[in-house]
């Protein structure tokens, strides 16, 4: 009961006092208001309870409205933000007045205001008290003393100097909380990454969105470094921190590798970064913080080590290639004494190296699809003629070029001598991939519906070179059989392999 007696005794207390107070919601409406503040806004608590107070009380005629609007509302919401007080020393308002006529006019009042923050037993901000002073009669003396032209500097000090100084420290923290906001919207936009580091254990003050992007939105404000990205730990940047810290010398990193956990539950991932740590100095020259600016530059990073690679790769597969062409070359020759025959074989299997460097070229040399390559080196004699049947199939650059020359070969001893020289023959191409202990690709070339088949009495160039190219560049096995009906050639080769040296 005593508790509810004082309860009792503080709200009399709230609705007797002669200076108005009302109370507001978070959300800025009427939570509660004395008699006091009923009386200076003209209107009754029934008319005001639960209203928005910017619906309810506006801001009335007068070019001055927009502003004492704006003070308003900018004090409310500093409150809701920082959970402190806020004053404000002068803020004029137009009042409704109802004259002996019963007709409203509008009077100029001035007022100074506070507001202060109210919490609940779990530490909420529920409510926002408003306590104002009239200093309507004040300020109406200071601009007449102002305007008598014999006024006397007591005068001035008591009628005016004390509202002028408060108009204008109160204008002055107006333009100084604008740029404040200002520089916070900018760091916070900021493109690259930005953070603010205190004391000698890096605590975490300030960081921007692209700085919580990049460590995967965690908690770090209040945080040490160690604390905040204890994934960073042995990789160096710690120590960098304590040596600006101890020296007062700014580091520059440039494409510097990091390893960050960047999703909750995820492993850490590797990054690269441009940064500079930048040494902060109090008034007195001593280093108290330091502050992190950067750009990560991990896609540029990767792109100079596939561009690299590519090099490294066009200059590998350009000597492999002169090797080849050298070696079709030097076996064609053999196989074709006559210049003119020379000619057209040399030339048809140069064209079918160049059309699997095509293909290679548009995936930016790195692979080509086994159906790509079939396609491309079968295409001259007609879909209907050759059945492909399989699945997809990723090669490698070496691979792809071994077995665009090896459908190539196939293709022309089909055409020349096997069932494609005859209208009624077709090819079918069959291949699986077997994933074993080492993925292997079978492919099965069988040719029927063609000339009766026998067993050469000398292996050709298109042999050596089909032989050749599975066991040396595919590190795999190759059968040629020659039935009756039709000519066999089956593939086995190992898909996962070191082809960094093949060619």
């Amino acid at each position: 009961m005593r508790a509810l007696d004082q309860a009792i005794d503080l709200a009399a207390a709230f609705e007797a006092s002669p200076n108005p107070y009302m109370l507001l919601t978070p959300d800025l409406r009427y939570a509660g208001m004395n008699a006091a503040y009923l009386t200076a806004v003209g209107m009754s608590r029934d008319q005001l309870i639960g209203q928005p107070l910017f619906e309810v009380f506006d801001a009335g005629p007068g070019e001055e409205a927009p502003e004492n609007l704006r003070q308003l509302r900018h004090s409310f919401e500093k409150v809701l933000a920082t959970g402190e007080r806020d004053h404000l020393a002068l803020i004029h308002y137009a009042m409704p007045v109802t004259g002996p006529d019963g007709e409203v006019h509008h009077e100029d009042r001035y007022w100074s205001a506070t507001h202060t923050p109210l919490y609940n037993a779990s530490g909420e901000l529920v409510l926002i008290l408003q306590h104002t002073t009239d200093i309507t009669e004040l300020e109406r003396l200071r601009r007449e003393r102002v305007a008598e032209p014999e006024t006397s500097a007591m005068d001035l000090m008591l009628g005016g100097s004390v509202i002028h100084r408060a108009r204008q420290v109160q204008e002055a923290n107006r333009r100084l909380e604008l740029e404040r906001n200002r520089l916070v919207e900018m760091f916070m936009q900021a493109p690259g990454f930005v953070a603010i580091l205190s004391g000698p254990d890096h605590v975490f003050q300030m960081y921007n969105s692209a700085y919580g992007q990049l460590l995967g939105h965690r908690d770090l404000l209040g945080k040490t470094a160690r604390e905040a990205l204890p994934e960073v730990v042995g990789q160096g940047f710690f120590e960098l921190l304590d040596t600006v810290f101890a020296t007062g010398e700014p580091f520059e990193g440039r494409n510097s590798r990091i390893e960050l956990q960047r999703r909750p539950s995820g492993p850490p991932e590797v990054a690269w970064l441009d940064f500079i740590y930048q040494p902060v100095r109090d008034d007195d020259g001593k280093v108290v913080g330091i502050f992190v600016q950067g750009h990560e530059v991990t896609q540029t990073v990767l792109a100079g080590e596939r561009q690299k690679l590519m090099i490294d790769e066009l200059n590998h597969r350009v000597k492999n290639t002169l090797a080849t062409v050298q070696s079709i070359a030097m076996q064609t020759a053999r196989s074709h004494p006559d210049p003119l025959t020379f000619a057209d074989s040399f030339q048809q299997r140069l064209l079918a190296l160049s059309h699997t460097h095509d293909l290679l070229t548009r995936s930016h040399w790195e692979g080509a699809d086994l159906r790509d390559i079939l396609e491309h080196e079968t295409s001259a004699h007609g879909p209907s003629r050759i059945v492909l049947n399989g699945p997809p199939v990723a090669l490698d650059p070496a691979s792809a070029l071994s077995f665009g020359m090896i459908f190539h070969e196939l293709a022309t001893n089909a055409a020349k001598y096997g069932a494609l020289s005859s209208p009624e023959g077709r090819v079918l191409v069959d291949w699986s991939v077997a994933d074993q202990t080492r993925r292997t690709l079978s492919v099965t070339w069988r040719e029927t519906g063609g000339p009766t088949v026998s067993t050469p009495t000398r292996r050709g160039f298109g042999s050596r070179l089909i032989e050749r190219s599975v066991r040396h560049d595919l590190a795999g096995e190759a059968k040629l059989g020659y039935p009756d009906d039709g000519f066999i050639a089956e593939l086995s080769v190992p898909l996962d392999r070191d082809t960094e040296h093949n060619g």
